[in-house]
């Protein structure tokens, strides 16, 4: 996690953290991992790891030197998934974008499925670690089912939604969404893959998925924004350079506990590493606490007014920019309906028998 150290995202409550196979094979490497036990060890994180499978295989180049190749094969993605030793390890999968249509999608489809059976087939220690299947498919409702039905027979343990969050319509995007869960078994987890932007959070979780990854509370840190229930709030602004509330006052994250809008916004203007950490440890925080909100509503079974709530909080009371209301408009995936909230938003939730507050 960049930036937070692994004793400040156990005091966040972390529970799980994701790491990139292929980044991982670099540096520090297969031989490291295996010699130390695994990155559990070698980082001292005792909580939950996910390690996605990176991309016969793909070849990367070298972020570090620009120039050596490493070929990423369905075997060799076990072997230094094993050799990391997460709990929960993904598929090899043959990503193409959301934006792509035509054959390559279908190809790319088969191909998974392909990878995923050599996957199996590789996995050195199934009795220890997961090893959930991507659905993939494009934005092609008929392939999505297809996939699911070929990785269902593999019985796995978890199953991830792939291929999305690419730039596709938020309509489409739900929509493809909905199929996958619909077809999922139920009393298995089911992952999709990097969603981190709260509304979508909510909605994906009304749509019956379980597991999120994404960098977006730390990077959109690294810019100075910091996540609320009412949007993001830009802390680079003049606005705040005399502000002395927290950034939530109900947050109890030690940024909010210790410090100001007014001063992280000094430090943001400044350039000064350590703003773009503070609100990092917040960013979490808020995410953490967003998903213990909806796992408690779910439990205590009053899911549907949590939802309405958190929209109302979020559209009603939005701290929004002129520029963020002209990009919206302009959007026909984010376009605003007459009750204030995104089109999108609210036929997703009616999908599921969710009406939002006026």
């Amino acid at each position: 996690m960049k930036g937070v150290t692994t004793e400040q995202l156990e005091e966040l409550d972390c529970h799980i953290i994701l790491g990139n196979t292929y980044h991982l094979a670099l540096q520090p490497g297969k031989d490291l991992l295996n010699q130390v036990g695994g990155l559990h060890k070698f980082m001292n994180w005792k909580r939950g790891m996910l390690t996605d499978s990176g991309e016969d295989g793909v070849k990367f180049i070298s972020p570090f030197d620009g120039v050596t190749e490493t070929l990423l094969t369905p075997e060799h993605s076990m072997e230094i998934q094993n050799a990391i030793g997460a709990d929960i390890m993904m598929q090899l999968d043959d990503v193409v974008s959301s934006l792509v249509t035509g054959p390559r999608v279908e190809e790319a489809m088969w191909r998974s499925i392909r990878w995923l059976d050599r996957c199996f087939k590789a996995h050195a220690k199934p009795k220890e670690q997961n090893l959930f299947p991507i659905i993939q498919g494009g934005l092609d409702l008929r392939l999505r089912k297809i996939c699911v039905e070929e990785m269902v027979k593999r019985d796995a343990n978890g199953y991830a939604i792939g291929g999305l969050s690419g730039g596709e319509s938020k309509d489409t995007f739900w929509r493809i969404v909905s199929a996958c869960t619909d077809l999922l078994p139920k009393d298995k987890p089911r992952y999709c893959m990097g969603v981190g932007y709260s509304e979508d959070l909510v909605v994906c979780s009304a749509l019956g998925v379980d597991m999120y990854d994404c960098v977006f509370p730390t990077r959109t840190a690294r810019f100075g924004s910091a996540l609320t229930r009412r949007g993001a709030m830009k802390l680079k602004n003049q606005i705040y350079e005399m502000d002395h509330l927290p950034i939530e006052e109900d947050c109890t994250c030690y940024t909010c506990k210790t410090h100001t809008r007014s001063y992280l916004s000094r430090l943001l203007r400044q350039k000064e590493t350590v703003g773009c950490h503070l609100i990092s440890i917040h960013n979490i925080a808020y995410q953490m606490r967003l998903m213990k909100d909806i796992r408690d509503s779910i439990e205590q079974d009053r899911f549907p007014a949590f939802v309405q709530q958190f929209m109302k909080k979020y559209y009603h009371e939005r701290i929004a920019s002129i520029s963020e209301d002209e990009e919206n408009q302009n959007d026909p995936g984010k376009a605003i309906g007459a009750d204030g909230y995104p089109v999108w938003i609210t036929n997703a939730l009616s999908s599921v028998g969710i009406t939002l507050l006026k």
